[in-house]
């Protein structure tokens, strides 16, 4: 039986580019692009299936919106 998040209603994700995947989709329904996000190339590269994943850089109303979202979120995640 396939363990589901009792919040979000997802399964846990399995590899590094669907953790990626999701975060980009979340982000962007908040109105949120990280230009640079990725899976870290170091990491990723040796085959480990939890690479870092590398939130990249972003200016300064990316990371002014990113706060906003995360303190309306109540930091429940």
């Amino acid at each position: 039986m396939e363990t589901v998040n009792s919040t979000t209603g997802e399964r846990p994700a399995r590899t590094t580019e669907e953790v990626v995947e999701r975060l980009r989709a979340a982000l962007h329904e908040v109105g949120i692009v990280l230009p640079s996000l990725r899976i870290d190339p170091v990491t990723g590269s040796d085959g480990q299936p939890y690479a870092l994943v590398d939130l990249g850089r972003c200016n300064l109303g990316v990371a002014s919106r990113l706060a906003a979202a995360l303190r309306r979120s109540g930091g429940d995640a």
